[in-house]
C-alpha cells in the first residue's frame, strides 16, 4: 500500500462525509437532526472499517474500488444520473425534517438502519468473492468468471445489495418526501446490468455458459 494510495482514499473518504453531511445537515437547518445522524453513522462507519480491512488484505482490490471514473459514456451519464437523485434525496430529508413534511416513525428508521446493514454485509461478501470487482464495466487480463457463493445464486448480487441499501436509505433518514429520488435506482441499475452483461459475453471467456448456469440477474426467481 502506497502512501499516495493512502492519501488518495483519506482525502475520499473524508470528502464523502463532508459533501454528505452538507446535504443533509444544510437543508435541516440544523446538526441536531437524529435521522441525519443515524444514516451517516450506518453509512461511514462500516465504510471505514471495511477500507481498512480491504486495504490490509487486499489492496490491488481496494485500488480498484477506489477508481469511479467510468469510461463508457452512457455508463457515466447513469452514475451521474445516479449522483443528481442522491443530491435531491438528501436535500429533500433534510427539508422535510426541518418542516415536519412526510416524516417517518423512529422504529421504521431503526429497523431499515438494520436492513441496511445487511446489505452492507452482503457487499461485504461480494469483495471477498470477486477480486476483480471494480466501480466501473471493464474486464481484465486474468480475469475468470466467479460462480460459486453469493454468484452461485444471482450473477449480480453487488447491484442487488446496493439496490437495498439505496432504496434503505429515505427510510433510515425518516423522509418519505425524499422516497421518490431513490424509487429510479433498480431501474438504472438494470440498464446497467444489460450493458455490463453484453460486455462480459464478448470479452470474458465463460461468461456465456455462466448465463446458462445461474438464470438470475438480480432477484432469484423473478429476474
Amino acid at each position: 500500500m502506497s502512501i499516495k494510495l493512502f492519501i488518495e482514499a483519506i482525502i475520499k473518504y473524508s470528502s464523502g462525509v463532508i459533501l454528505t453531511g452538507i446535504l443533509i445537515f444544510l437543508p435541516a437547518g440544523t446538526i441536531y437532526f437524529p435521522n441525519g445522524i443515524l444514516f451517516m453513522s450506518v453509512l461511514f462507519l462500516p465504510m471505514f472499517i471495511a477500507g481498512i480491512v480491504l486495504m490490509a488484505k487486499s489492496p490491488e482490490l481496494f485500488k480498484k474500488r477506489l477508481d469511479a471514473k467510468e469510461k463508457q459514456k452512457e455508463q457515466d451519464a447513469l452514475i451521474k444520473l445516479c449522483a443528481v437523485l442522491f443530491i435531491l434525496g438528501f436535500a429533500a430529508s433534510g427539508f422535510g425534517f426541518r418542516f415536519s413534511v412526510l416524516r417517518l416513525n423512529t422504529t421504521v428508521s431503526l429497523v431499515f438502519s438494520v436492513i441496511f446493514l445487511f446489505a452492507y454485509l452482503i457487499y461485504a461478501r461480494v469483495l471477498f468473492e470477486n477480486k476483480h470487482l471494480s466501480r466501473t464495466i471493464k474486464t481484465e487480463k486474468d480475469q475468470k468468471v466467479v460462480d460459486d457463493g453469493l454468484y452461485g445464486i444471482v450473477r449480480h448480487p453487488m447491484y442487488a445489495a446496493s439496490i437495498i441499501l439505496f432504496l434503505s436509505v429515505p427510510f433510515v433518514l425518516g423522509s418519505l418526501i425524499a422516497l421518490p429520488f431513490f424509487l429510479p435506482y433498480p431501474f438504472i441499475i438494470a440498464k446497467r446490468i444489460k450493458f455490463e452483461e453484453a460486455l462480459l459475453e464478448k470479452e470474458l471467456s465463460g461468461y456465456k455458459e455462466y448465463k446458462i448456469k445461474v438464470k438470475y440477474r438480480l432477484i432469484p426467481f423473478i429476474w
